[in-house]
């Protein structure tokens, strides 16, 4: 089992950065208020292996271009790339090769957090 098994990304506006997530990797993510938080869920099954999570609205959640990094597993960088400059967001690297273990690319979302991709292709 992979040890990480939840995460947040912090929102300004949860209504935009749902929008902008939806728009780039196509699935819907159902908004909900959780102790006084607002928390857009990404598409996932807790009891599988690997980490699910959410966008998150509330005190103490800043983006931020620092601090821990979240990778989504995407088929095609380059189109993911396009997707994210199309909808708000902004490539911050090409597509880098890392060897046996696929490529990786970041990405600042229209929040303003640093966020990566993965794709073994």
């Amino acid at each position: 089992m992979n040890p990480v098994n939840w995460f947040e990304i912090p929102a300004n506006n949860i209504e935009q950065a749902k929008n902008f997530y939806e728009a780039v990797f196509g699935f819907e993510m159902p908004i909900n208020e959780m102790g006084g938080s607002m928390m857009a869920w990404f598409p996932g099954n807790p009891t599988q292996a690997g980490a699910v999570g959410t966008l998150i609205q509330g005190e103490g959640y800043v983006p931020s271009m620092e601090g821990s990094m979240v990778y989504f597993a995407v088929e095609n960088i380059e189109a993911t790339l396009q997707k994210i400059a199309e909808n708000g967001g902004e490539p911050l690297s090409p597509k880098i090769d890392i060897g046996e273990y696929g490529f990786i690319a970041m990405f600042k979302d229209n929040q303003g957090n640093r966020v990566s991709l993965h794709s073994q292709n």
